[in-house]
């Protein structure tokens, strides 16, 4: 387990570039934080470490955004609306989580039970007596 202060939201952003960097097809990983805690900035980081040009944004009304013209496809889940794992079974989910490319999933704790074991959880935290922009992100393997 690592954390990682961030003082301001290029911090975040450029954490989320260097595990984009690492990210290896089939890696998962989830992604926590309560609204406004900078998961789109992590997540825009994130795709850019992977190659991705293009803008990235919450996909809250389609579950998953595919986003294929960076070095491995990356799948960004927003699964906050999702009605239960039924709906995850629909989409085909076990195609992106063990597939070729790499799946960030925002609100994972509501498909807990289809989890892969080896998934890698980042919590981002506000603390404002440190400040405004201060971020705590912790990163574990699922399992710590």
């Amino acid at each position: 387990m690592s954390v990682i202060e961030s003082k301001r939201p290029e911090d975040t952003f450029l954490l989320g570039k260097r595990l984009g960097e690492k990210a290896s097809p089939g890696d998962v990983y989830l992604l926590e934080g309560d609204l406004g805690t900078g998961k789109t900035v992590f997540t825009q980081g994130f795709a850019a470490g992977l190659g991705i040009l293009e803008p990235v944004s919450s996909p809250t009304f389609t579950i998953v955004q595919e986003y294929e013209e960076g070095r491995l496809p990356f799948y960004h889940f927003d699964v906050y609306r999702i009605g239960d794992v039924e709906e995850m079974e629909e989409i085909g989910y076990e195609d992106y989580f063990y597939g070729e490319g790499v799946s960030l999933i925002e609100w994972a704790n509501l498909i807990e039970e289809i989890l892969p074991g080896n998934a890698k959880r980042i919590m981002i935290e506000k603390d404002l007596e440190k400040g405004f922009d201060y971020r705590r992100i912790t990163v574990e393997e699922k399992g710590q």
